[in-house]
């Protein structure tokens, strides 16, 4: 209690004056949060999110939140999503569709009620499990400072505390929780790492989260520096006017890794991810003139000694190449990641809308991914009629006109081998004859 109280105070959390809505899933690092909080004295209230993912344990997970609540007499409220409907209408995995739905509720549930923070129990181990999740992803300085202690109005007063001592504080002081089952699935990569790497690092170093602990402190500290090192060069320069910033590559003090400050400009201000800026530092490199990489909502293009940074016009076709070997590609607000497996470890029935399968022989690379254009057809699978205009396919799936506009394709040698997040092309299916499956995921982001 005492620890909790004083960590609180020192990072400057939040305080008596504060309205604090915990976010409480029912787990034993949500059900601490909201017993320390409570028996310190802070005005709360409980959001609970069903996401109706896991039947009979998900009910049960609300029960246990409602009657903890009623029992400390604070307020409750709870929310019901239809998350595999939102997974199904947006084409995001469920992670992303989940945490979309929660915390733009939470921002509902502020702005009604009063509240000034939202509380969520991310604790040391979690924070340890982000650090590899991004190391492993491919990921900046920025990517292994693991997870903050406060961003926003968000915050999150458990991050001092490892699992097992939370765990133990709630034995101790008969707290009741729900252990979530998918939390023991190696199905997701957060699991891989808690459940089979950690444990095998733990082995030769028993102390490895305190350890971390303080390397994250230290990569945060260095991060800080230089990203006031990075407003210093993107004062000197960088210009904007009307919306479309200038990187003037002269201006950056040729003492400095070059690509190394393009990639914190690019990255922190504009959403561009590591792959892309890569792309990009190569095409200044050959020189390029007139080369277009994207992020998001953002499109950087190389000219002479500088780059450009505009946002993406709603005609803009967004085209990426995508070469031979590369593990993802940016189009639009989505993400695709690419992984080959044999046919043997592929399970061809039931892949979601968000998923596709190819027959990896049937590709000629690079691949490209672009919007989709008046005049593209493709094959619909599972259709019968053959060929089909994307325009007529987008009409018959009832896609809104917002959702049209941001619709890519994924194609090979000039043909659509994707309709990405909606349907595959016939003539890349997997067959008998089939031996590698390139597996496509999209996600949001």
């Amino acid at each position: 209690m005492a620890q909790f109280q004083r960590y609180v105070a020192e990072n400057g959390l939040f305080g008596p004056g504060d309205r604090l809505l915990l976010t409480v899933s029912g787990g034993v690092d949500s059900m601490v949060m909201l017993s320390l909080c409570v028996a310190s004295g802070y005005r709360v209230g409980v959001a609970h999110c069903n996401f109706q993912l896991r039947g009979a344990e998900s009910d049960e997970d609300e029960k246990l939140v409602a009657a903890a609540a009623a029992r400390l007499g604070v307020p409750c409220y709870n929310r019901r999503f239809d998350t595999a409907a939102e997974m199904e209408r947006t084409g995001e995995s469920m992670e992303m569709a989940a945490r979309r739905l929660r915390y733009a509720w939470f921002a509902e549930l502020c702005a009604a009620e009063g509240y000034t923070a939202i509380a969520v129990a991310h604790h040391a181990d979690d924070s340890v499990e982000t650090f590899f999740i991004n190391l492993l992803r491919g990921t900046g300085l920025r990517g292994l400072t693991g997870i903050s202690k406060q961003s926003g109005r968000i915050v999150r007063p458990l991050t001092f505390a490892t699992r097992k001592e939370i765990l133990e504080y709630a034995v101790a002081n008969r707290i009741p929780f729900r252990e979530d089952s998918s939390n023991r699935s190696t199905k997701y990569l957060r699991n891989k790492i808690r459940l089979g790497l950690i444990p095998r690092i733990r082995e030769i170093n028993p102390k490895f989260t305190a350890l971390m602990q303080r390397n994250i402190a230290r990569l945060t500290d260095a991060q800080q520096f230089i990203t006031q090192a990075v407003e210093q060069v993107r004062r000197a320069a960088v210009t904007e006017e009307g919306g479309i910033a200038t990187i003037r590559l002269e201006r950056i003090d040729p003492a400095f890794p070059r690509n190394f400050v393009l990639y914190e400009l690019l990255s922190s201000a504009y959403g561009f991810k590591g792959d892309v800026i890569d792309a990009l530092c190569r095409a200044l490199d050959e020189g390029a003139v007139g080369r277009r990489f994207y992020a998001r909502d953002r499109v950087a293009v190389t000219d002479r000694g500088t780059v450009v940074v505009a946002p993406v016009a709603d005609n803009d076709p967004c085209e990426v190449s995508i070469p031979a070997g590369a593990q993802r590609a940016y189009g639009g607000n989505s993400v695709l990641y690419f992984e080959r497996r044999s046919i043997d470890l592929v399970e061809a029935f039931g892949v979601p809308p968000h998923q596709a399968q190819i027959d990896a022989a049937k590709l000629q690379w690079p691949l490209t991914l672009r919007r989709w254009r008046e005049g593209d057809w493709f094959v619909p699978f599972g259709m019968t009629g053959g060929r089909k205009k994307v325009s007529d396919f987008l009409i018959d799936s009832k896609v809104s006109l917002p959702e049209k506009q941001r619709q890519f394709v994924l194609l090979s040698d000039g043909e659509i081998v994707w309709v990405v997040g909606r349907r595959i092309d016939d003539r890349y299916r997997l067959t008998d004859s089939t031996e590698q499956v390139l597996c496509i995921t999209r996600e949001i982001v």
